[in-house]
């Protein structure tokens, strides 16, 4: 008797409520300048990530996922803000449709599947981005608490997140990277 995973049961009943359910436009414009926001504060931190997109000011990516999209325009302050009516010289369609599946990857710490149509040049830019900009969570904290409690918390957050992703590779029907 086959049985079925309770996690590939779960993924399907995902997958079917995120086809019946639509956010609200207003909800989705109020997170898509809260994710603008992050993501300045991030760059800010980082001189060369601007730089880099000083030297891209006016080009357009749009990031797609499903029914959801974004679109941000590079400023010549080497920052970062919603363009919805522009055309995109970039386009970036996330392939994994599976909120779960997502999530599971990104717990191992993946990163998902990714069609990328437009200009090669922009698109090597936004991958540097990808690649090399993080965001430094415990210096913020930090700003708010100080810095042993922030150090404190972080360690706590790092321990966990490596259990979880443990737990998440140790899932059945997980490739073990056998042939």
């Amino acid at each position: 008797m086959v049985t079925q995973s309770p996690f590939s049961l779960l993924s399907d009943a995902l997958g079917k409520l995120g086809d019946q359910l639509k956010a609200p436009a207003w909800l989705v414009d109020e997170l898509q300048h809260r994710a603008v926001l992050f993501i300045n504060h991030v760059l800010l931190q980082e001189p060369e990530a601007q730089a880099r997109l000083k030297r891209q000011s006016g080009r357009v990516v749009r990031l797609q996922w499903r029914d959801f999209s974004m679109q941000l325009a590079a400023t010549p302050a080497g920052l970062c803000e919603l363009s919805p009516a522009a055309t995109p010289d970039l386009l970036l369609t996330v392939t994994d449709t599976s909120p779960l599946d997502l999530a599971k990857n990104a717990l191992r710490g993946e990163k998902p599947g990714v069609r990328i149509e437009g200009d090669v040049e922009f698109a090597a830019e936004v991958n540097w981005l990808v690649e090399h900009v993080r965001w430094d969570a415990e210096e913020d904290l930090s700003r708010l608490i100080g810095d042993a409690p922030s150090h404190t918390l972080a360690k706590v957050g790092r321990s966990a997140a490596e259990a979880l992703r443990s737990f998440v590779s140790k899932l059945p029907g997980q490739d073990k990277g056998g042939a």
